[in-house]
């Protein structure tokens, strides 16, 4: 889990473009990001396994 001042400087507007940072809305960790939905890959799936995401089911084949 991120550390609260790495959170608080992700939020701030960076100075150039490139160094802004995304972070899962959840728990802040800034690695496998999805954008769409805003969260990590580790909360999306919690999420989404538990019928959280509207529109998101497990796919079988």
């Amino acid at each position: 889990m991120a550390t609260w001042a790495q959170i608080a400087k992700s939020e701030r507007t960076p100075k150039f473009s490139t160094r802004a940072v995304n972070r899962c809305f959840q728990c802040g960790r800034r690695r496998g990001f999805m954008r769409r939905f805003r969260l990590c890959r580790i909360c999306f799936r919690e999420l989404a396994n538990a019928g959280r995401i509207p529109g998101v089911r497990k796919s079988s084949w």
